[in-house]
């Protein structure tokens, strides 16, 4: 394990590097001039202020040159600094990380508690009305636009009934909460403000919903479809024919194999929750990555743009590196 962890930690290093090249290459390439984003025609119309903005920027420098730059950046924590909020883009995505962890953490344990249950209980009682509610739910999550879901839930929840509060982390009266670590349930609960903890569970509810959707069809489906293959195993029937409870037929014996497919699916579903939250950070008002990769990329903010695309590729390696360690936890032939 030790040099199989060793190989993967190198692997991943060599795959960050090559990311860096891929996110910088497109991010100097994409369409649109920065320069008419950030200065607007009336100064972008003057040669001299131009010439300073270029030279402010590095864009007056070659393409290697200023690749070596950023990776120099990169080795000492800089990530550069962003043009539309003239901050370095590390304060900025720490400042606005800790709101997508938390949404996109209680999505996903809403994904899980939901998505599991309801595959094993599908592939148990194959063809009833459970199986049947599980395949709708599923398909469901996995096709409705998570716009079109968002703005439902907004009317009905919000808008008619009156059962959530709107969009935003907290309500507008409130004060953020002044713990150290920017998630505000942790802050909350940490200084037994249960009113704040309260306020900030009830602003989570609905766009946890909203994400969590298409994760839970995907985990429902990919758990029913692993159980059915499992229990359908040699080792089942030998566990049946010894007398073995059913209950431990299924938890212990097909339950522990089945969920190796559905770690794999599940890792890259985390990674797409923290980084694929854009739509739904953006209609709810939510101050977390996805939005501020969304106002990014409307001012063409390239610094921030290549900062906020390389956290999302180490986290994907990350999760893919957590991902394969945990095959060892759950089969013991990885082990060996």
């Amino acid at each position: 394990m030790p040099g199989y962890i060793a190989l993967r930690l190198i692997s991943a290093v060599a795959m960050a590097l090559f990311a860096s090249l891929v996110v910088f290459l497109i991010s100097n390439f994409v369409p649109g001039d920065p320069v008419l984003a950030q200065l607007g025609d009336i100064l972008a119309s003057d040669p001299v202020v131009v010439a300073q903005w270029r030279a402010k920027w590095g864009l007056d420098l070659p393409l290697w040159e200023r690749y070596g730059i950023f990776l120099r950046g990169l080795l000492h924590g800089d990530l550069g600094q962003s043009i539309a909020t003239r901050r370095p883009v590390l304060e900025d995505i720490v400042q606005f990380a800790p709101a997508t962890v938390e949404l996109a953490t209680i999505s996903f344990v809403m994904a899980l508690a939901l998505g599991i249950p309801l595959g094993i209980a599908a592939a148990i009682w194959r063809d009833s009305w459970i199986d049947a509610l599980a395949r709708v739910l599923s398909l469901v999550g996995v096709s409705a636009p998570t716009f079109w879901l968002a703005f439902i839930m907004l009317a009905i929840f919000y808008g008619w009934l009156g059962w959530a509060p709107g969009p935003g982390r907290l309500d507008p009266i409130a004060f953020p909460p002044e713990g150290p670590s920017g998630f505000f349930l942790f802050d909350t609960a940490w200084a037994g403000d249960w009113e704040g903890f309260a306020d900030t569970l009830a602003h989570l509810i609905l766009p946890a919903i909203v994400l969590a959707a298409a994760t839970l069809g995907l985990i429902t489906r990919t758990t029913r479809a692993a159980m059915l293959d499992c229990l359908q195993q040699d080792y089942v029937r030998v566990a049946r024919a010894k007398g073995l409870r059913e209950r431990v037929v299924i938890l212990r014996h097909a339950l522990r194999n089945a969920l190796v497919p559905v770690v794999t699916l599940g890792g890259l579903a985390y990674a797409n929750l923290l980084t694929g939250a854009v739509m739904t950070e953006t209609i709810f008002a939510w101050p977390g990555l996805g939005r501020y990769t969304f106002r990014s990329a409307a001012a063409l903010d390239f610094p921030a743009i290549m900062g906020i695309t390389l956290v999302v590729s180490a986290t994907y390696l990350l999760v893919n590196l957590l991902v394969d360690l945990s095959y060892a936890v759950l089969d013991p032939r990885v082990r060996r």
